[in-house]
């Protein structure tokens, strides 16, 4: 196939269009690069990526509607795989007009990019965070999900939604993924496990927000992966027995499709740490502190419908993920 991939300098984008570019398919990948995070670590990302002879990379912003709909006439793509957005739940406190660009006006251009050119499936990145105020274990996609407690949350249920009204008035068939707190090589410096090994390898302090009782759902990036490309390959279709009297939340009359990727084994954030500070050969000092506004409490996906429906196996364990993480680390950042 021929797929379009956006966010592809991104830590999920990089490593899906290296997946998909694998498996035979042709890739176009765009990102808009900016500056929330080193762009040097994306164009590495993007320099394994551009070594390939089946990925092409265009640098685009998904809020230019004009240069987004002439990618969409040049390529013809059969699928669209949207892992671009404006990540972060503490940065959406501060900057919420990013959230704003790229997770609505973004998305929203994108969803007309795929109705105007009849793309077989779009396959979009939502995330855990719509669970918001959920209290409910293991959270599941039969759950409500109307109490985001952070704009970031609010606009990938927004996503959720302006998909499902899509696949409803043109048939566009959509799956929504809710992803469960990714890690691994390549990934994102704001994110636990690089904060957590740049303060452990430098004797710091490790800030642990809310005393560090909260769980996480952590998922190695290779399970994450391997869930979003079942999950391509299975175009939704319409649930002949859902019903609008008692309606599932997860799926729809229309081709709309939620699901939650996780590994389904919540770890403490303590415990995390600890395994990490194995792994790495070295410890260091806790700075215990208040949960952050936005932070959910605890993260436990409930991936039964996922793996019902594509048979996803997620099989790398925390204690085998940090240490290919902490591989990839230190010999990244070895000379810089």
């Amino acid at each position: 196939m021929k797929i379009l991939v956006t966010g592809s300098a991104g830590f999920i984008g990089h490593a899906l269009a290296e997946r998909l570019c694998a498996r035979g398919d042709v890739v176009i990948g765009i990102d808009n690069l900016n500056d929330y995070y080193d762009v040097g670590l994306k164009q590495s990302r993007l320099h394994q990526l551009q070594a390939l002879g089946n990925f092409q990379f265009v640098r685009l912003d998904l809020a230019d509607k004009v240069g987004l709909q002439t990618l969409f006439v040049k390529h013809r793509f059969d699928a669209v795989i949207n892992m671009a957005a404006q990540a972060g739940v503490r940065y959406s406190l501060q900057n919420p007009g990013a959230y704003i660009d790229s997770n609505l006006t973004g998305f929203g251009n994108l969803l007309e990019g795929c109705r105007e050119h009849s793309i077989g499936h779009l396959v979009y990145a939502s995330s855990s965070s719509v669970y918001g105020a959920n209290r409910k274990m293991p959270l599941s996609t039969l759950d409500n999900v109307d109490h985001p407690i952070s704009l970031y949350a609010a606009t990938k249920k927004a996503n959720e939604l302006m998909a499902h009204s899509y696949s409803h008035l043109y048939r566009l068939p959509t799956t929504g993924l809710r992803f469960f707190t990714v890690y691994g090589p390549w990934g994102r410096p704001d994110m636990s496990p690089f904060l957590f090994a740049e303060a452990i390898l430098q004797g710091k302090p490790i800030k642990v927000f809310n005393q560090g009782r909260h769980k996480r759902d952590f998922t190695y990036i290779d399970d994450i992966v391997e869930g979003v490309i079942l999950c391509l390959d299975r175009i939704p279709t319409a649930n002949p027995d859902w019903n609008g009297l008692d309606p599932d939340p997860s799926s729809s009359s229309a081709p709309w499709r939620i699901y939650n990727i996780g590994r389904g084994e919540p770890v403490e954030l303590l415990r995390y740490i600890e395994l990490l500070e194995q792994v790495l050969g070295k410890t260091t000092s806790k700075k215990l502190l208040p949960a952050q506004p936005g932070d959910v409490e605890d993260t436990f996906a409930d991936v039964d419908a996922l793996v019902a429906d594509t048979g996803y196996a997620p099989g790398i364990s925390i204690e085998q993920g940090l240490q290919q993480f902490a591989d990839w680390y230190m010999d990244y950042y070895a000379g810089k």
